[in-house]
């Protein structure tokens, strides 16, 4: 006999065609997602999402795959939104996607087919005259001037006779009601009496439009001046006769040219290797200082006579429990050069009003100063609680053998703390290798830096610098900002290694 608590094999097989539904559902869902995000242009997004759907169909759908069930939401959430934007970005490096590289090359040959030409021997003014609930558009002359049938303008193409009359029409439109009514005018053509057909150009203007390219059987565009733009996939662009680029552009596989820019030219070169020495400079410094201040406050915290320590830990905790953005921000208002307190307080005392912003070194030394401030509690409590786990009887036997305070501290205390501290110190020194938040808001990598072809400021790290170079700039380059990003990504994977391997020696170590 079955348990009790076993459903009735009826009921098992009503759950299981339930079960069977809902993965059917999904399924559909989900190529139907894959199939939109394809549509607008992201096929390998699209693709990603079919590889989940199909995963999806396999795993909650046979039984042989039932322990699979448990991780697939993670695995493809990592897969959605961790390995996709990296592997996307690493391919960005090696086009040459940016602000005149936006289109694919269909679209751009459609834009370009597009385009119209004035011929500006045929423009000729014109009012807007109502009649009744229609309107006529006038072509004034030297002595009368052309007049249209009668349109609605509804907003439709619409092609309309003229003809010639020998005085001006009343009723005329200001030029705010003609605004009004301009996308209908846009779409509207005026057949002269000669044939001649002419098309809205402006407010107050018709004239003769033709398009300004035309395509060739070759696949080349020939202008109506008579020149010929050929495409050039490798740079993206259609060239004229003597090499001119005609924008816009489409995007192309460029190889390893955006990392050839990097290191050949000097306008890139020469301020990236500035910036990156910086930024080694600015973590490693970040680093030292926090932890510095940090272990120093718990050294005093530490003291057995020191009164009031739990109000001391309060305060010395409290810039931890604000967010870093708001302390970024007021220490912004803060080192303000002309109204800040910081100021302020030393042209009372000594007379003096530094340029925090303007100068690069105080610049550099100011965002020190504040990520010190945001980065030292953290240290410090790593260290308090480190410090309780060291044997008293090692110090307590080094004082009595007459080794002095920083004796003790430098043979006994730090070589004691430092193994567990080494890995978050490198994992502290990786965050300020991208610490790009506290740039952007407390000094925008301002002042830029000099005689560059991008831009980058004395201040910036090279993760501002790539923000600065896909983001900020009036001519955003995707594809040169992603070829930094896979350097930058190198380094901090290599730091992570490091943090890796120093983390399990610090484990062997303990361990008995």
């Amino acid at each position: 006999m079955a348990p009790s608590s076993s459903l009735p094999a009826s009921s098992r097989t009503a759950l299981q065609r339930v079960f069977q539904g809902l993965v059917g559902l999904g399924f559909v869902t989900l190529l139907y997602v894959a199939w939109r995000v394809y549509l607008v242009g992201q096929a390998l997004f699209g693709a990603c999402v079919l590889l989940v759907a199909l995963g999806f169909l396999f795993i909650f759908g046979l039984r042989r795959f039932y322990f699979a069930r448990f991780i697939f939401p993670g695995i493809s959430t990592m897969l959605l939104f961790v390995l996709f934007p990296i592997f996307y970005t690493i391919y960005l490096g090696f086009t040459n996607y940016g602000s005149f590289n936006l289109l694919s090359f269909e679209r751009v040959t459609e834009v370009l087919l597009s385009a119209k030409a004035v011929d500006a021997t045929t423009e000729r003014p014109f009012v807007l005259v109502a009649e009744g609930t229609q309107y006529r558009v006038f072509l004034p002359e030297e002595t009368g001037g052309v007049l249209s049938a009668p349109l609605a303008l509804e907003g439709e193409p619409e092609q309309v006779a003229a003809e010639r009359v020998a005085e001006a029409p009343e009723g005329t439109l200001s030029l705010k009601e003609v605004v009004q009514r301009r996308n209908a005018l846009n779409a509207l053509s005026v057949v002269l009496p000669d044939g001649t057909e002419l098309k809205a150009t402006g407010l107050r203007k018709f004239a003769a439009v033709q398009p300004e390219y035309e395509l060739q059987e070759d696949g080349t565009l020939l202008s109506h001046t008579g020149a010929v733009l050929t495409p050039d996939p490798t740079t993206g662009f259609y060239r004229t006769a003597d090499g001119e680029k005609v924008t816009p552009g489409w995007r192309t596989f460029i190889g390893w040219e955006n990392f050839v820019r990097i290191f050949l030219s000097e306008g890139i070169r020469a301020p990236m290797i500035q910036i990156f020495t910086w930024t080694l400079v600015f973590a490693t410094a970040s680093v030292l200082l926090t932890f510095g201040l940090g272990l120093l406050l718990a050294l005093v915290l530490q003291w057995p006579h020191l009164r009031f320590k739990t109000a001391y830990r309060i305060l010395l905790i409290l810039p931890y429990a604000v967010p870093a953005f708001i302390s970024i921000l007021v220490f912004r208002g803060l080192f303000n050069q002309n109204f800040g307190e910081i100021n302020l307080i030393l042209e009372a005392l000594f007379q003096l009003r530094p340029s925090w912003f303007t100068d690069e070194t105080l610049a550099r030394t100011m965002i020190l100063i504040v990520n010190t401030w945001l980065g030292y509690p953290y240290m410090m409590l790593l260290a308090m609680g480190f410090l309780q786990s060291i044997p008293q009887d090692h110090q307590k036997a080094a004082a009595l053998e007459g080794a002095g305070v920083f004796r003790v501290f430098f043979s006994i205390t730090l070589p004691q703390i430092l193994p567990p501290f080494l890995p978050l110190l490198l994992a502290s020194f990786a965050f300020n290798f991208n610490n790009i938040v506290l740039i952007l808001l407390l000094t925008r990598g301002l002042p830029d830096i000099p005689g560059t072809v991008i831009p980058a400021g004395e201040t910036d790290i090279l993760g501002s610098f790539t923000y600065r170079i896909a983001f900020m700039d009036s001519g955003t380059q995707f594809g040169l900002a992603g070829a930094i990003t896979l350097l930058i990504f190198v380094v901090v994977s290599l730091l992570a290694y490091a943090n890796f391997v120093a983390m399990r020696r610090a484990t062997a170590e303990r361990l008995p």
